[in-house]
């Protein structure tokens, strides 16, 4: 990991404000105008366009290395891909959870034919080589179609569902939230940036994002500082921007 000097040089403001800013525009439903206004509430006094360069300058290092700090993801991988409109175009999201619902990668592509699905295999191959031991997807024929091209998924379990079983809810429910921040941000505009935001949106959130039903408020609250110890490593921020010098 780069050192916190080596990463925010040559930047006006302090680590500590980037990284909150970054982690505020990725966490939770805030456009950049609200972050804007959260920082000059602090004393922080910055254009939504400057936390628009944070947020596509460090948004991606920061997911990256929030994915290599969490635990080793599991060996079930559910696959599904959902349509969303960009720009009035049709595009396909390709979506891989584990059976935990950690997000694993998405991909932005025109089609669902074999050849996507074999990119997006190999995709989640280059990043994961022991691959999985048994897969669960919908019943598009493209997925065994493209499994069968790649020696590395030989020998591993391809459990088919119909959708309205709804027992690829792992996969189907990590869609809610990609939904929710589209509402929020009046749909998204090019297939670059989302493909961009997204890549960054699903690791951080997920960072922070403790099941919190099944938690009393004392155990929330020691996991959520040690989300936080975490993510001030790996940004080499501190908590409160206003308090940064």
């Amino acid at each position: 990991m780069k050192t916190p000097k080596a990463l925010y040089h040559r930047h006006r403001f302090p680590g500590a404000v980037i990284s909150c800013a970054v982690r505020w525009y990725f966490r939770f439903q805030l456009s950049l105008r609200d972050i804007e206004e959260l920082l000059f509430e602090r004393g922080v006094i910055v254009s939504y366009e400057t936390i628009r360069r944070w947020c596509d300058k460090f948004g991606r290092q920061f997911a990256r290395q929030a994915k290599q700090v969490r635990p080793v993801p599991g060996t079930t991988w559910h696959l599904d891909e959902v349509f969303v409109n960009i720009d009035g175009e049709p595009y396909l999201l390709w979506r891989a959870v584990d059976q935990h619902g950690a997000e694993l990668d998405i991909l932005l592509q025109k089609r669902r034919d074999k050849a996507a699905t074999k990119r997006f295999f190999q995709r989640l191959l280059a990043q994961y080589p022991n691959g999985p031991r048994k897969i669960v997807t919908d019943q598009l024929r493209s997925y065994p179609a493209a499994k069968a091209e790649l020696p590395a998924l030989d020998g591993v379990k391809h459990v088919f569902v119909k959708a309205a079983a709804r027992v690829n809810n792992r996969a189907e429910n990590s869609h809610q939230p990609t939904r929710e921040r589209e509402r929020r941000m009046k749909g998204f505009r090019s297939a670059r940036r989302t493909q961009q935001f997204l890549s960054s949106f699903g690791p951080i959130r997920q960072h922070f994002a403790i099941n919190r039903q099944r938690l009393g408020a004392a155990q929330h609250r020691i996991q959520l500082t040690k989300r936080f110890a975490v993510w001030h490593h790996i940004t080499g921020g501190t908590q409160n921007p206003s308090t940064a010098g």
